[in-house]
């Protein structure tokens, strides 16, 4: 059998991570479990390796790949759609089949606008792409296969996939099938500055129950974990074969367990291990005494959510155990070990009110000397609470797909938010629009330049015109006020980021 793992050009992690590309770790750990099962596999990041359209016919041609398999999450959805087309008009033989994070009950969908696709795997991918293979090795029938979503004269959705259970089983992602050295991941250290990067996954699930999160219904909420030995041995892999002087780990929740992570950093200093690392936490799962011996260890940083600074918000509609207060007293600690603290926030909750937005501006405002920050407007995700609170509400009309990329119905702003919908409910576009400037004003993260080429493309309506203008004169009218205030906008990375 040949089997090639895709990612399409664009990226995996799309509008998000354009100029500081890291490597996808799901299509990864697939191909080592694949691997460890016998079968040759070829990872092809087309991203990384510039390859246009045509390249990508003409490599699937020349190839004729048994099994194509592509990864995908919301925001790069139609690359990997348009990948999956490129493959069957080149080889219309391949088995095309996706997989990732988008596919939390869309398999249906997907399969009934986008006749390229053969399959959809919803849920975790390693058992259920192997058993596949073992399928159509033996050309056996894919229906005793948990997970999978295939098309067969018609579309059947076999049952859902438990998830594993013990993840430490499972082998290291398999980056040697990628060119390691062409991803351009560095890592900003205080005092250093910019050092390679890698990147690690060491737990899965997330025991909380934010309404936007689509991480519960992914992975679960039962936390699962790799061991602290594993952890360790796959930094020393990065650092000692991929270079990677530091480590960003992308888990979820990465103190859910204090002694966990206690133990990851004896290990650490057992072996005198010195490396930089960050990772994202839950505050109120967090104390000085941890942290400090994170910082010990090589922390150099940390990122958690504030989402909202209003406390009804905060509790009533996000269902958020953390306070304020909690997380004031990280970027506190964060300031005095010499660490970046990075908050999370999040505009236009249900029901949030533009009074109750304002104190979540202010909170950012605040703070804007003592940590760095990040913002984006809701994002509705298939699979989460907040996509059945907008059906119901008609914020997505009943007939509403994922798999139709242009929907005037639907607001969506690519390459400011990404390619998922906007949740928006009592607060107006013009304010909308106030909070982003606001907000990258405070924290010097804008650039219209750079952004520009990409805005034009996007314009498919005279809603989208609309939108753009009215952020656009937003844009100019605070632009000047911040001048007047002996202010700059103009410096920094581009903000509005994505979380």
């Amino acid at each position: 059998m040949k089997i090639q793992l895709y990612v399409p050009p664009g990226g995996y992690f799309a509008e998000r991570w354009s100029e500081n590309m890291m490597p996808a770790l799901g299509h990864l750990y697939i191909a080592a479990v694949l691997e460890e099962a016998g079968y040759g596999v070829e990872v092809v990041p087309s991203h990384i390796l510039d390859m246009d359209w045509d390249q990508i016919g003409e490599k699937i041609r020349k190839d004729r790949p048994d099994i194509l398999g592509i990864t995908t999450t919301t925001e790069n959805r139609f690359l990997s759609f348009r990948l999956a087309e490129v493959a069957k008009r080149a080889h219309p033989d391949t088995f095309t089949l996706v997989g990732g994070p988008h596919f939390n009950g869309t398999g249906i969908d997907t399969l009934e606008h986008i006749r390229a696709i053969d399959a959809v795997c919803e849920g975790e991918g390693e058992e259920t792409m192997l058993e596949t293979v073992q399928a159509l090795e033996t050309k056996s029938s894919l229906e005793s296969i948990a997970g999978l979503v295939w098309r067969n004269g018609k579309i059947t959705r076999n049952p859902k996939r438990a998830l594993m259970r013990d993840l430490s089983t499972m082998p290291m992602p398999a980056r040697h099938l990628e060119p390691m050295e062409r991803y351009p991941f560095l890592m900003d250290v205080p005092g250093i500055g910019k050092v390679p990067g890698g990147n690690i996954m060491t737990s899965r699930g997330c025991p909380f129950t934010c309404k936007f999160c689509a991480t519960p219904t992914n992975w679960g909420r039962k936390m699962r974990a790799i061991t602290p030995i594993q952890v360790v041995d796959e930094m020393q892999l990065l650092k000692e074969k991929y270079g990677a002087q530091a480590i960003w780990f992308y888990d979820d929740t990465f103190n859910y367990s204090p002694k966990r992570v206690y133990e990851i950093c004896d290990e650490m200093e057992r072996r005198k291990l010195r490396m930089h690392w960050w990772c994202e936490v839950r505050v109120d799962v967090m104390d000085r005494d941890l942290l400090a011996r994170m910082h010990e260890c090589g922390l150099f940083g940390v990122g958690f959510g504030i989402e909202s600074a209003n406390e009804r918000v905060s509790r009533d509609i996000i269902t958020k155990r953390a306070t304020l207060d909690q997380a004031y007293d990280v970027i506190d600690w964060c300031n005095e070990l010499g660490m970046v603290p990075s908050a999370f926030f999040i505009f236009s909750h249900p029901t949030e009110t533009w009074r109750e937005a304002q104190e979540t501006i202010k909170v950012i405002e605040k703070v804007r000397d003592r940590a760095d920050a990040s913002m984006s407007i809701l994002h509705v995700y298939p699979g989460t609470p907040i996509e059945d609170r907008a059906r119901e509400e008609g914020q997505l009309p009943k007939d509403f797909s994922w798999s139709i990329e242009r929907d005037p119905r639907v607001v969506l702003l690519p390459p400011v938010q990404g390619h998922a919908p906007l949740y928006l409910d009592k607060l107006s576009w013009a304010q909308v629009c106030e909070l982003m400037v606001r907000f990258s004003i405070a924290h010097k993260k804008v650039k219209v330049k750079r952004k520009l080429p990409a805005v034009l493309k996007s314009l498919y309506s005279w809603r989208d015109l609309y939108r753009y203008g009215v952020l656009t004169l937003t844009l100019m009218k605070f632009r000047v006020l911040s001048r007047l205030r002996g202010e700059s906008a103009h410096q920094g990375p581009v903000g509005f980021t994505v979380h």
